[in-house]
């Protein structure tokens, strides 16, 4: 077996395509040994010390480096145990977690009326959109189209892309008016309740044209009980002010409008992990 490394844009992270198929399709992400026990393949790799994340592609493998880990020492261990993997024919992922992870049992069936459109948006988003978005070393996944909106999966840092990724299609589709991160086609009951009603007001009128100005926006994701989960996008996700936006800004506001509130959850990858609301144990 003969894998071929790739240097990325981060010093700490590294891509390996082993020459064989790792995924069938979509991305599974890993930030921790224990999430890992779901992938074999992953597994054996944070056994090496100094690997802080990995990541699984359709055909290749990115692994993270812990800062003052030496590729020069790490990279031959892992090659050494990816090939030892694929030499055990072991399976990528175990078959109870399904190879793209909890979120892929959302599927979407695309209207054959909508072929055309579909074939415009692919075109465009392999031309133009998921190279951005793999030199920020993420990925965007196409998911569906219904009704004018484009559902992808935005793999690592690229949330930020949405802006851009539907200014870019509706542009050249005319027909596209959306960009959406395929969780949100979630049916999600709380946001029908009064209290999700109130909280969806308070951003749209008083937090969301605030923070519009900094190329920023602020969804709400859901309503559980007594909790609000919302996601900052744009110029957001990752700002490195976000826990004083949310403590000191969206969670007063939203508490003060609706006080049965009592906690509101940021629930955005500010880096590239996995996303503590929709994955389970966290």
């Amino acid at each position: 077996m003969f894998i071929q490394t790739e240097s990325m844009p981060d010093p700490n992270r590294m891509k390996f395509h082993p020459g064989e198929a790792v995924l069938s399709g979509g991305i599974a992400e890993f930030e921790n040994a224990s999430a890992a026990a779901r992938s074999p393949l992953a597994a054996r790799l944070f056994d090496i010390g100094g690997v802080d994340a990995v990541t699984l592609y359709t055909d290749s493998v990115m692994v993270v480096k812990s800062d003052g880990e030496d590729w020069q020492i790490m990279k031959p261990m892992v090659l050494g145990a990816i090939m030892d993997h694929y030499t055990a024919g072991d399976p990528v992922m175990n078959e109870a977690s399904g190879n793209e992870g909890e979120n892929e049992e959302i599927t979407f069936e695309d209207n054959p009326e909508d072929a055309e459109i579909i074939s415009q948006v692919m075109e465009l988003m392999e031309s133009r959109i998921r190279p951005a978005a793999q030199q920020m070393d993420g990925d965007v996944i196409y998911k569906g189209y219904k009704a004018g909106t484009v559902y992808v999966e935005f793999a690592g840092p690229t949330m930020n892309l949405m802006g851009g990724m539907t200014n870019l299609l509706s542009h050249y589709v005319p027909e596209v008016n959306a960009v959406k991160d395929f969780r949100d086609a979630i049916p999600k009951p709380g946001l029908d309740t009064p209290q999700g009603k109130a909280v969806q007001e308070v951003l749209d009128s008083r937090i969301n044209p605030a923070v519009a100005s900094h190329g920023g926006h602020i969804a709400l994701i859901d309503i559980k009980e007594d909790k609000a989960y919302i996601r900052l996008e744009g110029g957001c996700q990752g700002c490195g002010m976000a826990d004083v936006t949310l403590k000191q800004g969206v969670e007063v506001e939203i508490k003060d409008a609706v006080p049965s509130i009592i906690e509101v959850l940021d629930v955005t990858d500010h880096a590239n992990g996995s996303n503590p609301y929709y994955s389970p144990g966290k």
